[in-house]
């Protein structure tokens, strides 16, 4: 499996406590969309390694997490797997837009074409703005900044890595 299989989620900061727990920062909009994950893939000596959650706990301060993992019980095996990158399999991502607590990120290199299928770009940042998030599609030296919003999305092909959009009209116009 390759890195561009997957997402990536966050990066291990250290162990907690004496039963081999981790603190975790996902880098993501909302880290509670991914607490219910059965497996994550950690970046070893440049290959992703997979682990089994036990259980994914989100923490008040903001987007860190406590995760458990099946086997890694003590805090020497656990210290093994600080300060490495955590990945997620595409696959056990929510596609649909329309699924609540759909996650935007899987976007992220996602190609974007328009209702004619003419291409505009590819997924390559979220800009976080409160309450407005935005996609940042950039094709050579252009940028298209869209928000993130239902109505704007027709489809999404998660095998083709493809997104079909349908933005307001005119806001194309200013970029094109």
């Amino acid at each position: 499996m390759q890195t561009n299989d997957c997402y990536f989620l966050g990066y291990i900061s250290k162990t907690i406590g004496f039963e081999g727990s981790l603190l975790a920062f996902f880098e993501v909009s909302d880290p509670s969309l991914y607490k219910d994950l059965e497996a994550i893939h950690i970046l070893i000596d440049g290959k992703l390694v997979p682990f089994f959650v036990d259980e994914i706990n989100i923490r008040k301060k903001d987007k860190e997490v406590v995760i458990d993992l099946e086997d890694i019980f003590t805090p020497e095996k656990a210290r093994f797997l600080c300060n490495r990158k955590i990945f997620v399999h595409r696959k056990n991502l929510k596609h649909n837009i329309r699924q609540t607590g759909f996650q935007q990120e899987i976007l992220i290199g996602f190609s974007v074409f328009d209702r004619e299928r003419n291409y505009l770009g590819i997924i390559e940042e979220i800009f976080e703005y409160p309450g407005n998030p935005v996609f940042s599609i950039k094709k050579e030296k252009q940028e298209i900044l869209l928000p993130i919003a239902e109505e704007f999305i027709t489809a999404i092909d998660p095998d083709k890595k493809e997104i079909i959009i349908a933005p307001p009209d005119g806001l194309l116009d200013l970029y094109i």
